[in-house]
């Protein structure tokens, strides 16, 4: 039973949504927790329509022991994959709005005047 692989991004969630403010604008930090967010909401939702999240504590259903490999080997690669997918976004309003100074965002990129 595959049931804590939002705990992951979840974490990150809150991470990123109780730092936001310490990030610079132009990395559109609220993209990413939108991402995160609605991963996490999406994933709740069909984790408790199976059976595998309950109403009342312990709240999941499995052990810890079931719990931790789920958690490394779906949550971890879920929130990276997140990131990754926000780093490019990024990366393409950049690219778009002509703001090319990617030399902070993407290392070995340099930076070119339109």
């Amino acid at each position: 039973m595959n049931m804590a692989c939002f705990l992951v991004p979840m974490g990150l969630g809150i991470i990123t949504t109780l730092l936001a403010r310490f990030f610079p604008k132009r990395l559109n930090i609220g993209w990413l927790n939108a991402i995160l967010w609605g991963a996490v909401a999406m994933l709740m939702v069909e984790h408790v329509a199976h059976g595998e999240i309950i109403p009342y504590p312990p709240f999941l259903t499995a052990g810890i022991m079931e719990i931790l490999p789920e958690m490394l080997s779906v949550g971890g690669p879920m929130a990276m994959f997140s990131a990754a997918f926000w780093a490019s976004m990024v990366a393409v309003n950049e690219i778009a709005t002509r703001k090319t100074n990617l030399t902070g965002i993407i290392p070995g990129i340099a930076r070119k005047n339109y």
